[in-house]
């Protein structure tokens, strides 16, 4: 059953990312359910100890990328997507998969801004960042989400590679 329950997070997640590649957008109607699901199938299979272990997963999902969507650094579809995918991978993996998420998203933005020819831009943009984060957000920012001459790049697709790297790797780990 602990299998069942990973191919419906990498379902999850590729479904996502598939959206997010295209729209650039992970919808309601996706991340919620699956938020629901999540729950509901780990408090079946495994009791009060998978509904715990899928509150406290969605729990980190939401609250350590919380800083970051109240920033207007990340969009409110990406964090409730980690919420989701922690709420079916539980506390452990939910953490390895937003560190892996993180590490392959700032893959893809140094490929973005490589390509687009951006980097003096870019190591501007993140010395405001920087210090609108060490002032609390009282130094006022354009750079945000609603910023359209800021590159954006899909969280979705990187939360979705990354949780197949980690559904590999355990499985990996299994037969060894």
């Amino acid at each position: 059953m602990y299998n069942v329950i990973w191919i419906f997070a990498l379902g999850i997640a590729g479904w996502a990312g598939w959206l997010d590649w295209r729209s650039r957008r992970i919808p309601n109607w996706l991340t919620v359910p699956a938020f629901v699901a999540g729950i509901a199938l780990n408090s079946a299979v495994w009791g009060e100890a998978g509904m715990k272990a899928a509150l406290v997963g969605a729990g980190l999902g939401l609250g350590l990328l919380l800083p970051f969507v109240l920033l207007r650094g990340l969009g409110a579809g990406d964090w409730k997507l980690m919420g989701a995918l922690g709420a079916w991978l539980g506390p452990y993996n939910i953490i390895l998969a937003l560190l892996g998420t993180i590490f392959v998203a700032g893959v893809m933005a140094v490929v973005q801004v490589l390509r687009s020819g951006r980097v003096k831009q870019t190591l501007a943009n993140m010395w405001v960042v920087f210090l609108t984060l060490v002032t609390f957000g009282m130094r006022s920012s354009k750079i945000n989400l609603d910023n359209p001459g800021l590159l954006s790049l899909p969280f979705g697709v990187a939360a979705a590679v990354a949780t197949t790297i980690l559904f590999c790797a355990e499985q990996a780990y299994r037969v060894f």
